[in-house]
């Protein structure tokens, strides 16, 4: 047997919730199981939860994600998930468009046999009253004449991560794209969501992508966003397929991302989600634990 000379990165990733009593828990959905794709295969994932649940399923949900699902019977002042996946991960070189592409121009049009299938992903699901939003995406725009797609998507993709501050926040959920643009300033979800809702209003496909970022130990990149779970965009050109795009960092292909999910909008996507049967005070908080070690590097605690 030949071993791979792919690249191998190792995700750990541990959540732990805690109660001030013992409680019982509702049903739970985990997504952290890296998606495979051409150039991203699991070798091996482990999920251990406790307490031990009563049962485990796994399922692929609309979009093709790998979702378990557990439930419980028993109580506890603790609920702890830990995944563990270890991938090959080999981005591919960008892919570029030639002028012979339909896409090469914007505006273009998708395959009427496409478009029924990408109209989810083209169609804003986030108001913009003022046209606030489309006015900031039509800035992409060459005012002389037919601008070139790569073009509207490479600059959108730098231009957020030079003109908006990143900050950490940690109330649930992904803040408005209106919100992000008025303020400068949010998480990589929110970055991401800004982007994919300009894009629709210029008519391309866009969804939003949750997964992890690699952030290299022996040079640095000026990555934010480690050491969580991290947001990126998959855009849908003709001829092209889905290419990511991560507002937050600059990246435009899938170096150093992970893939997990894939959706429409964020809730879609969040990686763990459940409840418990009790009072509010009874939860005491949370710890998240993200690390991802490429093969040679050392594990650090």
């Amino acid at each position: 047997m030949i071993a791979s000379k792919m690249p191998l990165l190792t995700i750990h990733h541990k959540t732990e919730y805690r109660y001030s009593q013992p409680v019982a828990f509702g049903e739970h959905r985990i997504m952290l199981r890296p998606r495979d794709g051409h150039d991203l295969r699991v070798l091996k994932g482990q999920l251990d939860i406790t307490p031990p649940p009563m049962a485990l399923r796994w399922i692929h949900d609309v979009f093709g994600n790998s979702v378990a699902i557990a439930t419980f019977d028993e109580r506890s002042t603790t609920l702890t998930f830990n995944s563990v996946a270890t991938v090959e991960h080999e981005p591919t070189d960008e892919f570029a468009l030639t002028p012979d592409d339909a896409a090469y121009f914007y505006p273009f049009r998708y395959d009427d046999e496409e478009f029924p299938d990408l109209v989810q992903f083209v169609r804003p699901q986030y108001g913009d009253p003022d046209g606030e939003l489309s006015a900031w995406a039509r800035n992409y725009l060459d005012p002389d004449g037919p601008t070139p797609t790569f073009k509207i998507l490479s600059e959108m993709t730098h231009g957020i991560r030079a003109s908006f501050s990143y900050r950490k926040r940690h109330e649930r959920g992904t803040q408005h794209p209106l919100d992000t643009l008025q303020t400068g300033s949010g998480t990589c979800r929110d970055f991401a969501l800004l982007m994919i809702e300009a894009l629709r209003r210029l008519g391309i496909a866009a969804r939003f992508v949750s997964g992890y970022l690699f952030v290299h130990g022996d040079r640095a990149h000026g990555y934010v966003g480690g050491g969580s779970t991290h947001a990126w965009v998959q855009v849908y050109l003709p001829s092209a397929g889905w290419i990511e795009f991560d507002p937050t960092n600059g990246i435009i292909g899938s170096r150093d991302l992970v893939r997990v999910a894939v959706a429409r909008d964020p809730s879609q996507a969040i990686p763990l989600h459940g409840s418990y049967l009790g009072g509010a005070d009874e939860f005491i908080g949370m710890d998240v634990t993200i690390r991802v070690v490429s093969a040679g590097e050392p594990e650090r605690e």
